[in-house]
């Protein structure tokens, strides 16, 4: 199957979208990973429930999502699980409207709608997956490719002979 030029653009749109989800999702992920009391004592103080369930939950989501996202594996089920994380994110800690008007309100407000043009690029991950240039693809690809009864440990034995 030939791959048109539109096609091509959309696949490399969606790993430049992708790679930029991971640069933000990895790093964050993996600090509050490595400081997993400090980001318990966090959420639990802005009345979370569950905290010392839902912190290393959250924390393992955001890393895990990232990385699956940098690497094209689950990237639709990735982008569902990191679209509701950053919903409950955006719930917890950008409560623009509990701030007095001033520059706290004004970040918190930015930061809130930030993380809403977030949740409408994972809405489009979810809806379109993550392109050709995906882990996932090279394993369809090569699903796709072997004749049925063959195992991949068989991919370059001979093919039996057609019978006459």
């Amino acid at each position: 199957m030939e791959r048109t030029p539109a096609a091509t653009v959309n696949d490399l749109a969606l790993l430049v979208g992708r790679v930029a989800f991971a640069a933000l999702f990895l790093p964050s992920g993996f600090s509050k990973l490595m400081n997993l009391q400090g980001f318990m004592y966090n959420i639990d103080g802005r009345g979370v429930p569950f905290a010392p369930v839902l912190a290393p939950l959250g924390a393992g989501i955001e890393f895990l999502g990232g990385l699956a996202l940098l690497l094209g594996v689950q990237v639709r089920f990735a982008s569902v699980l990191l679209l509701l994380f950053t919903v409950a994110a955006t719930v917890i800690a950008h409560r623009f409207w509990e701030y007095a008007p001033g520059a706290a309100h004004q970040m918190q407000q930015i930061s809130f709608f930030k993380n809403v043009a977030i949740v409408g690029g994972f809405v489009f991950l979810a809806a379109h997956g993550g392109g050709r240039y995906c882990l996932e693809q090279v394993w369809r690809r090569d699903r796709r490719t072997r004749p049925v009864g063959r195992r991949a440990t068989d991919r370059n034995a001979p093919y039996p002979e057609a019978p006459a």
